[in-house]
């Protein structure tokens, strides 16, 4: 399902535009970012531009931690938490403590990502990916506690996204149990993700619970899901990743773009289309075709939040 979209920016660069009010300096708009399918940053800045309205709210409140690819998905890569370096001073930041990191801060200076020109102005950094925490800051940087569990799938080969879709039912059996609602997009990647709206008071009680459904789930399913993340077990298994609920880890934002060959998007979809899922393609969403279900479904993730369900005791 790989197709063009046309871009709302010129193709030469460096160029100053401005968006909603912002001046932004965007360059390289010309460069191939994904080289298999000929993507370019002028295509990667069209799509985020264009999901704005959907993306920005799965944003809000939330500190962003980019993935960049300067040199496109097939150069390296690297996490960038810390913006203070080069951010303008109309993007908001906030400063948060980093316990552990691996660059000898306590803190960084996260970028929050609120309006269309923060946005446009990570995609020209070349973020391909936006990561962010399942909770969210207040005002004054004071964290929230989570308000999302969420089950990463990972499958080791030759298992893949159609076994994920198979997990996925299971877990969603054992949320009904617990009077919970969850919530499935795509990794963009090989995976499958669940999100289950909640409201604790305990950071550590989404970790626990996630925890205990994926303990229950390889015990009743050895032969098909693994709760630890031995690799030397993974063969033809699906991961239920619940270590993802650590409050110091992120998940790929709903509607991040991937770096892989093609440009594949984190995209939220129905239990329709989980539960009739039986190649990989069925679920693979390129930015094109996320913006065509957008135009057509609106945000599948629109009601998130709304109804938080409780954790059992």
């Amino acid at each position: 399902m790989v197709r063009r979209s046309g871009t709302a920016v010129p193709e030469s660069g460096p160029v100053s535009v401005r968006v909603d009010g912002r001046r932004l300096r965007v360059t390289n708009l010309d460069k191939v970012l994904y080289p298999a399918d000929g993507f370019s940053k002028a295509e990667v800045i069209d799509y985020y531009t264009r999901i704005a309205p959907v993306l920005l709210p799965h944003l809000a409140g939330r500190p962003v931690t980019f993935r960049r690819y300067p040199d496109g998905v097939d150069g390296g890569s690297f996490f960038e938490k810390d913006v203070s370096r080069h951010a303008p001073d109309w993007v908001r930041t906030m400063r948060l403590p980093t316990p552990g990191s691996g660059k000898g801060s306590e803190t960084a200076d996260f970028a929050m990502i609120d309006d269309l020109p923060s946005l446009v102005w990570a995609a020209n950094l070349a973020a391909i990916e936006l990561h962010v925490p399942q909770w969210t800051v207040g005002p004054r940087g004071g964290r929230r506690a989570p308000d999302l569990v969420v089950f990463d799938l990972d499958p080791g080969e030759p298992a893949g996204l159609v076994h994920c879709c198979r997990v996925a039912e299971l877990i969603r059996e054992v949320l009904a149990e617990d009077g919970l609602t969850g919530y499935p997009k795509t990794s963009g990647a090989k995976g499958l993700q669940l999100y289950v709206p909640v409201a604790v008071a305990d950071a550590e009680r989404t970790s626990r619970y996630a925890r205990a459904v994926a303990q229950r789930l390889a015990r009743e399913h050895p032969d098909h899901v693994l709760a630890v993340m031995a690799k030397a077990r993974r063969a033809g298994k699906v991961l239920i990743d619940w270590s993802q609920n650590n409050p110091a880890k992120t998940t790929v934002a709903p509607y991040s773009l991937r770096a892989r060959d093609h440009p594949t998007v984190s995209t939220p979809v129905t239990w329709q289309e989980v539960e009739s899922c039986r190649r990989p393609a069925d679920l693979v969403c390129t930015a094109p075709d996320v913006l065509d279900r957008v135009n057509r479904d609106g945000d599948l993730l629109a009601g998130l939040h709304d109804n938080p369900g409780r954790l059992p005791r």
